[in-house]
Protein backbone atom coordinates (compact mmCIF):
# COMPACT_ATOMS: atom_id res chain seq x y z
CA UNK A 1 0.00 0.00 0.00
CA UNK A 2 1.26 3.43 -0.98
CA UNK A 3 0.39 6.88 0.74
CA UNK A 4 0.49 10.08 -1.20
CA UNK A 5 0.02 13.05 1.31
CA UNK A 6 -0.66 16.09 -0.91
CA UNK A 7 0.60 19.81 0.66
CA UNK A 8 0.73 23.14 -0.88
CA UNK A 9 -0.43 26.87 -1.12
CA UNK A 10 -4.39 28.08 -1.47
CA UNK A 11 -5.48 27.40 -4.97
CA UNK A 12 -2.13 25.64 -6.65
CA UNK A 13 -3.32 22.44 -7.86
CA UNK A 14 -3.84 20.16 -4.73
CA UNK A 15 -7.17 18.96 -6.03
CA UNK A 16 -6.09 18.48 -9.91
CA UNK A 17 -3.72 16.39 -8.50
CA UNK A 18 -5.43 14.00 -6.41
CA UNK A 19 -8.48 13.76 -9.54
CA UNK A 20 -5.63 12.87 -11.55
CA UNK A 21 -4.39 9.77 -9.15
CA UNK A 22 -7.64 9.36 -8.36
CA UNK A 23 -9.22 8.41 -12.37
CA UNK A 24 -5.70 7.71 -13.47
CA UNK A 25 -4.19 5.24 -11.27
CA UNK A 26 -7.27 3.84 -8.77
CA UNK A 27 -6.33 5.57 -5.78
CA UNK A 28 -8.58 6.33 -3.14
CA UNK A 29 -8.46 10.29 -1.44
CA UNK A 30 -8.93 11.19 2.07
CA UNK A 31 -8.98 14.86 2.33
CA UNK A 32 -8.51 17.21 5.66
CA UNK A 33 -10.56 19.23 4.01
CA UNK A 34 -13.73 17.04 3.55
CA UNK A 35 -13.16 16.02 6.91
CA UNK A 36 -13.42 19.75 8.01
CA UNK A 37 -16.50 20.60 6.07
CA UNK A 38 -18.14 17.32 7.63
CA UNK A 39 -17.01 18.36 11.24
CA UNK A 40 -18.52 22.23 10.81
CA UNK A 41 -21.70 20.72 9.41
CA UNK A 42 -21.91 18.61 12.46
CA UNK A 43 -21.14 21.66 14.86
CA UNK A 44 -23.77 23.60 12.39
CA UNK A 45 -20.98 26.43 11.60
CA UNK A 46 -20.49 28.23 8.48
CA UNK A 47 -17.89 26.85 6.07
CA UNK A 48 -15.41 29.14 5.05
CA UNK A 49 -11.60 28.88 5.02
CA UNK A 50 -11.46 30.77 8.47
CA UNK A 51 -13.54 28.47 10.52
CA UNK A 52 -11.74 25.24 8.56
CA UNK A 53 -8.04 26.82 10.38
CA UNK A 54 -9.85 27.38 13.50
CA UNK A 55 -11.46 24.15 13.96
CA UNK A 56 -8.59 21.82 12.68
CA UNK A 57 -6.14 24.19 15.50
CA UNK A 58 -8.60 23.29 18.16
CA UNK A 59 -8.64 19.70 17.47
CA UNK A 60 -5.05 19.10 17.13
CA UNK A 61 -4.36 21.13 20.64
CA UNK A 62 -6.87 19.02 22.25
CA UNK A 63 -5.47 15.49 20.53
CA UNK A 64 -2.33 16.19 19.23
CA UNK A 65 -0.62 17.86 16.00
CA UNK A 66 -1.28 15.31 13.82
CA UNK A 67 -4.67 13.93 14.66
CA UNK A 68 -6.95 14.61 11.44
CA UNK A 69 -4.02 12.89 9.53
CA UNK A 70 -3.68 9.74 11.61
CA UNK A 71 -7.61 9.64 12.13
CA UNK A 72 -7.69 9.45 7.79
CA UNK A 73 -4.91 7.42 7.67
CA UNK A 74 -6.19 4.66 9.82
CA UNK A 75 -9.11 4.77 7.43
CA UNK A 76 -7.08 3.99 4.29
CA UNK A 77 -4.97 1.55 6.12
CA UNK A 78 -7.96 -0.32 7.01
CA UNK A 79 -8.89 -0.45 3.16
CA UNK A 80 -5.26 -1.60 2.32
CA UNK A 81 -5.44 0.37 -0.80
CA UNK A 82 -2.94 2.84 -2.57
CA UNK A 83 -4.27 6.60 -1.85
CA UNK A 84 -3.71 9.47 -1.58
CA UNK A 85 -4.13 12.14 1.46
CA UNK A 86 -4.70 15.22 0.94
CA UNK A 87 -3.90 19.38 2.43
CA UNK A 88 -1.20 18.50 4.31
CA UNK A 89 -0.76 21.20 6.87
CA UNK A 90 1.49 21.06 9.90
CA UNK A 91 5.02 19.11 10.37
CA UNK A 92 3.73 17.13 12.92
CA UNK A 93 1.06 15.40 10.25
CA UNK A 94 4.50 15.05 8.16
CA UNK A 95 6.20 13.09 10.86
CA UNK A 96 2.98 11.00 11.29
CA UNK A 97 2.56 10.30 7.91
CA UNK A 98 6.46 8.91 7.59
CA UNK A 99 5.82 6.25 10.21
CA UNK A 100 3.75 4.85 7.60
CA UNK A 101 6.12 2.47 4.77
CA UNK A 102 4.84 3.71 1.23
CA UNK A 103 4.39 7.37 2.32
CA UNK A 104 5.47 10.05 0.17
CA UNK A 105 4.89 13.37 0.30
CA UNK A 106 4.31 16.03 -2.80
CA UNK A 107 4.18 19.77 -2.57
CA UNK A 108 2.77 21.65 -5.25
CA UNK A 109 2.95 25.91 -5.28
CA UNK A 110 2.25 28.07 -8.44
CA UNK A 111 2.32 31.63 -8.71
CA UNK A 112 0.13 34.11 -6.35
CA UNK A 113 -2.23 35.52 -8.90
CA UNK A 114 -2.20 32.68 -10.84
CA UNK A 115 -3.69 30.63 -8.11
CA UNK A 116 -6.20 32.90 -6.88
CA UNK A 117 -7.88 33.23 -10.40
CA UNK A 118 -7.80 29.44 -10.17
CA UNK A 119 -9.80 29.54 -6.89
CA UNK A 120 -11.83 32.32 -8.42
CA UNK A 121 -12.88 29.65 -11.02
CA UNK A 122 -13.41 26.64 -8.84
CA UNK A 123 -15.96 28.70 -6.68
CA UNK A 124 -15.95 26.62 -3.77
CA UNK A 125 -17.84 27.40 -0.36
CA UNK A 126 -14.13 28.90 0.97
CA UNK A 127 -13.26 30.62 -2.19
CA UNK A 128 -15.76 33.72 -2.55
CA UNK A 129 -13.20 36.12 -0.82
CA UNK A 130 -11.24 39.26 -2.29
CA UNK A 131 -7.56 38.84 -3.43
CA UNK A 132 -6.43 40.37 -0.12
CA UNK A 133 -8.26 38.19 1.95
CA UNK A 134 -6.81 35.07 -0.24
CA UNK A 135 -3.38 36.89 0.56
CA UNK A 136 -4.00 37.31 4.31
CA UNK A 137 -5.15 33.88 4.54
CA UNK A 138 -2.34 32.09 2.97
CA UNK A 139 0.08 34.53 4.96
CA UNK A 140 -1.89 32.88 7.83
CA UNK A 141 -1.33 29.10 6.87
CA UNK A 142 2.45 29.86 5.75
CA UNK A 143 4.05 29.80 8.98
CA UNK A 144 3.61 29.14 12.71
CA UNK A 145 5.76 28.03 15.62
CA UNK A 146 3.02 26.74 17.05
CA UNK A 147 2.90 22.73 16.23
CA UNK A 148 -0.92 22.75 15.91
CA UNK A 149 -1.68 25.43 13.71
CA UNK A 150 -0.48 25.71 9.42
CA UNK A 151 2.71 25.69 8.92
CA UNK A 152 2.88 25.11 5.16
CA UNK A 153 6.22 26.59 4.20
CA UNK A 154 7.90 23.97 6.47
CA UNK A 155 5.88 20.87 4.97
CA UNK A 156 6.88 22.16 1.34
CA UNK A 157 10.52 21.95 2.87
CA UNK A 158 9.46 18.46 3.61
CA UNK A 159 7.82 17.10 0.82
CA UNK A 160 9.72 14.45 -1.47
CA UNK A 161 8.85 15.85 -4.73
CA UNK A 162 8.03 19.58 -5.54
CA UNK A 163 5.82 20.05 -8.04
CA UNK A 164 5.69 24.10 -9.77
CA UNK A 165 2.29 24.53 -11.59
CA UNK A 166 2.54 27.12 -13.63
CA UNK A 167 1.44 26.20 -17.06
CA UNK A 168 -0.89 23.96 -18.88
CA UNK A 169 -3.17 21.00 -17.19
CA UNK A 170 -1.08 18.75 -19.91
CA UNK A 171 2.27 20.17 -17.96
CA UNK A 172 1.08 19.80 -14.94
CA UNK A 173 -0.06 16.05 -15.34
CA UNK A 174 3.57 15.46 -17.28
CA UNK A 175 5.13 16.33 -14.25
CA UNK A 176 2.49 14.12 -11.88
CA UNK A 177 3.97 11.07 -13.83
CA UNK A 178 7.45 12.03 -13.67
CA UNK A 179 6.61 11.64 -9.82
CA UNK A 180 5.13 8.49 -9.82
CA UNK A 181 7.64 7.16 -12.22
CA UNK A 182 10.58 8.57 -9.78
CA UNK A 183 9.06 7.01 -6.64
CA UNK A 184 7.82 3.43 -8.22
CA UNK A 185 4.25 4.08 -8.51
CA UNK A 186 3.01 3.81 -11.74
CA UNK A 187 1.39 0.59 -12.30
Amino acid sequence: MRIIGITGTIGSGKGTIVNYLINSMGFDHYSVRGFLIEALRERDMEIGRDNMAFLANELREKNSPSYIVEYLAKKAIKNNRDCVIESIRTPGEVAALRRYRGFVLLAVDGDLKLRYERIKKRNSETDNVSFDTFVASEKREMFSDDPNKQNLTRCIEMADYKILNNSSLEHLHKNIDEFLKIYNIIK
